[in-house]
């Protein structure tokens, strides 16, 4: 099955800090993060970094935030979860402080093992989706006034991706931080 886009809305954000760890490209294997994922998830990293951390995240669904520049560089892949802000994050996490904000959604349904759901060809169909809805135009202000980058994420940990449908397929969800 080619994935499909089934949904696309408008959430609304506050303001957050995502406490995780940050990964850049030279932590890629295979294409993507999956090794970073089965540490997070055999090791019971999310349990430790929740005692760690000792507040109760802004939801449960772990997530995989991206930041990218406007002009493709300086990408970073992070590994976590959104806390209210200022949240004291623990030694040894990273931290990134996001505003308050819209948040455009899509969901993508497909295969999660053949791996068809995750990377730019989904998520770029999600922002075309997005736009064709008019859900609003990307932020890049999110490092701070001025500074291109952009955020956007992927939703895991939640119903519709850890359980398949009747064809075998899950949703992931890619959220979007929007004006």
């Amino acid at each position: 099955m080619a994935i499909e886009v089934t949904r696309v809305y408008k959430e609304h954000f506050p303001g957050l800090r995502f406490i995780g760890k940050r990964y850049t490209n030279d932590d890629r294997s295979e294409g993507g993060f999956g090794k970073q994922w089965d540490e997070w998830t055999g090791g019971n990293l999310f349990a430790v970094m929740r005692q760690a951390v000792g507040v109760s995240p802004f939801d449960e669904d772990t997530i995989g935030l991206m930041t990218m520049r406007g002009d493709g560089t300086g990408f970073t892949y992070w590994i976590g979860l959104f806390f209210p802000a200022e949240t004291k994050a623990p030694d040894g996490y990273d931290y990134l402080d996001l505003p308050e904000s819209n948040i455009g959604v899509g969901w993508v349904c497909g295969n999660l093992e053949s791996g068809e759901i995750f990377g730019g060809p989904p998520h770029e169909a999600v922002c075309k989706n997005m736009g064709e809805a008019g859900l609003g135009d990307f932020r890049n202000d999110i490092a701070g006034q001025g500074s291109d980058t952009y955020c956007f994420f992927e939703r895991y940990n939640c119903p519709r991706f850890t359980k398949e449908d009747e064809n075998g397929n899950v949703i992931l969800d890619y959220g979007n931080y929007i004006i």
